[in-house]
């Protein structure tokens, strides 16, 4: 019954927001009451600055979730302290694994080897689980155009059976849109996007992608795997991807 009240909210409040340029659906949202207390949750990845930099115009403030899973590139931490002072973002709230159950489930750091799905269990979506208590809602860069499991993202979603709504601003963005936003806000880009990493996750887990490949096709490349797991809702994405499978690991 709460799914189906949060999916009655979703809607309502798209047909509110629909036709709003990203940066206005932000500022409207982060004031209305409608949508509740959002915290924005950041990879400061290949294209996290554009939603980064719309937050520190409207409302710096904002908190914003970073996961460390300990297995991130040293550029994208590098990046995430750098962008995080030359945009005034004044939240950052840096998050990670619980240390105790990090070395109960993944001692060698290898359970990204046999079981992708429980690493980023037990990694991102466990501690993103945690951050979220207490929050309304929370705002994702995801847009539709990454994979076809994407297709059909909807400006806001219902989280799932824990009544958060989920707002994703740059839905409907094009590629283009976002270099063209980059370029005009003369915006600071992650250092690895220029040595060929389009899409940026935790360290063994991504490559580089060649010409002509799929953006992401650097994620977990040569599994059947697309996402990490912290999502829910379009596309049918678990929060708790894999978490079922942990155990075996």
């Amino acid at each position: 019954m709460l799914h189906d009240l949060t999916d009655a909210r979703a809607d309502a409040l798209a047909a509110v927001y629909q036709g709003l340029s990203a940066e206005a659906v932000l500022a409207g949202a982060l004031e209305d009451p409608g949508v509740g207390r959002l915290a924005l949750v950041s990879s400061f990845g290949a294209e996290s600055v554009v939603l980064l930099h719309m937050v520190s115009r409207v409302a710096p403030a904002t908190p914003v979730l970073f996961i460390d899973t300990l297995m991130l590139f040293e550029e994208t931490r590098a990046y995430q302290r750098d962008l995080a002072a030359t945009l005034d973002l004044r939240d950052i709230r840096v998050i990670g694994p619980d240390r105790e159950e990090l070395f109960r489930r993944d001692p060698d750091a290898l359970l990204h080897r046999s079981n992708p799905d429980a690493c980023c269990d037990l990694r991102k979506t466990r501690p993103l689980e945690r951050a979220l208590e207490g929050f309304d809602g929370w705002i994702t860069g995801r847009k539709r155009h990454q994979t076809g499991a994407r297709a059909d993202l909807p400006l806001f979603e219902a989280e799932g059976t824990d009544g958060r709504l989920k707002l994703n601003p740059l839905a409907d963005w094009t590629p283009e849109d976002i270099g063209a936003y980059i370029d005009h806000h003369a915006l600071p880009r992650h250092p690895l996007v220029a040595r060929g990493f389009p899409s940026i996750g935790c360290t063994p887990c991504t490559s580089r992608t060649r010409p002509g490949e799929d953006p992401r096709a650097g994620r977990w490349r040569g599994r059947d795997k697309t996402e990490c797991g912290i999502h829910f809702g379009a596309g049918g994405h678990a929060r708790r991807a894999g978490a079922g499978q942990e155990d075996a690991a």
